[in-house]
């Protein structure tokens, strides 16, 4: 199969992921690997897709043979640590996350993920540095500001917590999750204004 094939195939399986019609992307790369077993960027979308289908089995098995091929794929080490995120272990994904921030540097989306497995691992505060890049490369990323938003609720940092979570619902204003941290946010500063005046 000659690039060009590869390339359009690639595409085509992109598409299917970004219409959510992960089973058809997974095939459309299947095809490419029939011909092309060493194909490390169909490896990697099957991986991908995989991971969106909750199926983290199979997406293991995809990325691992990915990185196997291409040791220096980023993309492969962030879909790795992303996954074991997804299982919370916290300690493998740190590890290939660190590695795909190495291989490419000031990636917000690996800079989230990373920030976020070091806080989930007790690392809280070297972890709100690495969201607090993420937001300064992706301002209006929902995904960055939410789990920086995250970070600082369960620090009680209510003061940085509670703007971050209005600019998210300003960007998405059906965001669940930004609402719903905003209303325990808002609570629980009620309650320490409340508790201030009463002493």
């Amino acid at each position: 199969m000659d690039d060009d094939k590869i390339d359009e195939l690639l595409e085509r399986a992109d598409e299917l992921k970004r219409d959510q019609k992960y089973a058809q992307a997974i095939k459309v790369c299947e095809e490419i690997l029939a011909e092309e077993p060493e194909c490390t960027e169909a490896l990697e979308e099957i991986g991908d897709n995989f991971i969106s289908l909750n199926n983290l089995k199979k997406a293991e098995k995809a990325l691992s043979k990915a990185i196997e091929l291409d040791p220096k794929s980023a993309n492969a080490a962030y879909l790795l640590g992303f996954l074991f995120s997804c299982r919370r272990e916290w300690e493998e994904s740190i590890n290939f996350l660190e590695k795909a921030d190495e291989l490419k540097p000031n990636h917000p989306e690996i800079l989230r993920c990373l920030g976020w497995s070091l806080a989930m691992a007790g690392e809280r505060g070297k972890g709100v540095i690495l969201l607090e890049r993420a937001r300064a490369l992706a301002p209006d990323d929902v995904y960055v500001l939410t789990d920086l938003g995250v970070c600082y609720l369960n620090a009680k940092n209510i003061e940085k917590a509670l703007p971050i979570f209005r600019r998210v619902l300003e960007i998405d204003p059906d965001n669940q999750k930004a609402r719903d941290c905003l209303v325990i946010v808002e609570e629980y500063a009620d309650k320490t204004k409340s508790l201030k005046r009463k002493m």
